[in-house]
């Protein structure tokens, strides 16, 4: 069980550098006059699993051992015991804190290929998730169901029965995990599965001065937050009905 608040340090950075280089794959590939423009969708899938590994290995370092980088997975290992409510809502805010200033970054980072970009839609994919069909109950059962093997598959990868990881190894596992629910379940919404990593960037768009932006979509942004927090919750009932030995 995860004490005191020594992970918070490492949720807010390694949530940071997960929105860093999963926004900043979306913006190369998105903005105009970026190198990467038309890179497609295998990147923006590789570039999401690339960034998930990279923040597990940050957040690890620097003092959260769990590496959650998101509240969903957080809230599933509350519910195991792992975390009290208490600190699940605070290393919550820590996630979603990292993630507002790793969007910020990238806007740094792309500052004048915005005002080049004239597609406002476009511009807010960037920052946060928008359904490819916009139905809200398809949109959440997606987010639900992506999430619960987003959940259930990471429990099963650290299992007992499958021997145990070799140390350091873990991170790249679940690098690939994001990599085959993007290529498999993210086409109907973009694949959030997790509420800081969508809610965070959005907030970002909102207050920060980009160039031609368009509205922040808030009247989706339900779907990013719960859609993730239902589909976690459903996995640890899954895996607590089939015998799960948290």
């Amino acid at each position: 069980m995860v004490t005191g608040s020594e992970n918070l340090l490492g949720e807010f950075l390694g949530t940071l550098v997960l929105v860093v280089f999963g926004c900043g794959v979306c913006a190369n590939l998105t903005l105009t006059k970026s190198k990467g423009v038309g890179g497609g969708w295998i990147c923006i899938a590789f570039g999401w699993g690339f960034a998930v590994t990279m923040g597990v290995f940050t957040a690890t370092t620097l003092g959260a051992p769990q590496g959650d980088l998101n509240p969903a997975v957080t809230l599933a290992k509350t519910m195991a015991g792992i975390y009290t409510f208490g600190q699940f809502i605070a290393t919550s805010i820590a996630q979603l804190v990292g993630a507002i200033v790793g969007a910020a970054i990238v806007w740094l980072c792309y500052l004048p290929h915005w005002a080049e970009t004239k597609d406002q839609a476009a511009k807010l994919g960037i920052f946060a998730t928008a359904p490819a069909i916009r139905n809200g109950a398809a949109n959440f059962l997606t987010e639900v169901i992506a999430t619960f093997f987003l959940m259930f598959v990471i429990w099963m990868i650290f299992s007992a029965p499958v021997g145990g990881l070799v140390p350091g190894y873990g991170p790249y596992i679940v690098g690939m995990l994001i990599v085959a629910l993007g290529l498999s379940l993210g086409g109907p919404t973009g694949y959030a599965m997790n509420p800081a990593r969508d809610l965070g960037p959005r907030i970002a768009h909102a207050i920060l001065p980009i160039a031609g932006k368009g509205g922040s979509d808030w009247g989706y942004a339900w779907v990013p937050v719960l859609g993730p927090l239902c589909g976690a919750l459903l996995a640890y009932l899954v895996a607590t009905a089939v015998g799960f030995p948290f």
